[in-house]
């Protein structure tokens, strides 16, 4: 019998190995990696700036415009040096931090995405009582909470996923350290970690999605029977056409990935829907 030895390193294998994919997806994702750090900073800067934007629906769009920067930070930077070098190399501590901000940031964004629905519900339905209800301080709370959740959710699993046992092989099938590929290194049991996943990782994503339903639910009740005209509607409803679009974009990887997980499944897959 062999002797089975800690690993305290991983080799990322990344999205491809011909080298001359790799240069010309350097060069795509440089240009994204790019786009959205000057696309999302420029949103942050001029809700900063301009005290007509000091409201509570672009408070909350300077929060997911950080957590954007911030989440795409924590794996790009390592996928794009990856792109240029052989072998892909990231420590055991480097791929926890990593594995927990992505979950930390990934997870306070999908609570974020429910409170703006609900931000979006008050301002539409409630329009007389929505500086009372989304006060300075409520919004203030709300992020806070947001943030801490996506914490300390993040923080379970970091802490489950770090008691584990890897005795080799060390390669992981993906481009970053996320929790399913490194279960499928694991040479304990994981059986605590899958339930964590799809139980608590599956409640933090699905509250803010049925708080979402709910929202846009009710709004569109309140525009059809309580708004007469269809320009005041289209106007009311415009207001949300980008959010609606973030929560798709955002939501169909999230619930593909995360819910019933299973360490077996299609790695290939899992990595061009975590793309996205």
């Amino acid at each position: 019998m062999e002797n089975q030895t800690d690993v305290h390193e991983f080799i990322l294998l990344g999205l491809v190995n011909d080298h001359r994919q790799q240069h010309i997806l350097f060069v795509l994702f440089l240009l994204l990696y790019t786009s959205c750090l000057l696309g999302n900073g420029a949103i942050l800067v001029v809700v900063l700036t301009d005290p007509r934007l000091h409201t509570p629906m672009y408070f909350f769009l300077g929060n997911l415009s950080c957590l954007d920067i911030c989440y795409s930070t924590v794996t790009v930077p390592k996928m794009l040096s990856g792109f240029l070098t052989e072998q892909q190399s990231i420590s055991f501590t480097a791929c926890l931090t990593q594995l927990h901000f992505f979950h930390f940031l990934g997870s306070s964004e999908a609570v974020l995405l429910g409170v703006m629905a609900y931000d979006r519900y008050v301002a539409i339905c409630n329009p007389l009582r929505y500086t009372v209800i989304m006060s300075k301080w409520a919004c203030i709370l709300l992020a806070v909470a947001t943030w801490s959740a996506g914490f300390f959710h993040a923080l379970m699993h970091t802490v489950v996923t770090s008691r584990l046992w890897f005795c080799g092989p060390n390669l992981v099938e993906h481009f970053f350290c996320d929790i399913k590929p490194l279960l499928k290194l694991a040479c304990s049991s994981t059986a605590l970690n899958l339930t964590l996943l799809s139980v608590v990782t599956g409640s933090i994503a699905l509250s803010p999605f049925f708080l979402i339903l709910l929202s846009y639910l009710y709004i569109i009740s309140f525009l059809f029977f309580k708004v007469q005209t269809w320009k005041s509607r289209w106007k009311s409803f415009s207001t949300c056409a980008s959010h609606l679009t973030i929560v798709a974009v955002f939501y169909i990887p999230v619930l593909s990935n995360y819910m019933l997980a299973s360490a077996r499944e299609s790695s290939d897959r899992d990595m061009i829907i975590s793309l996205l």
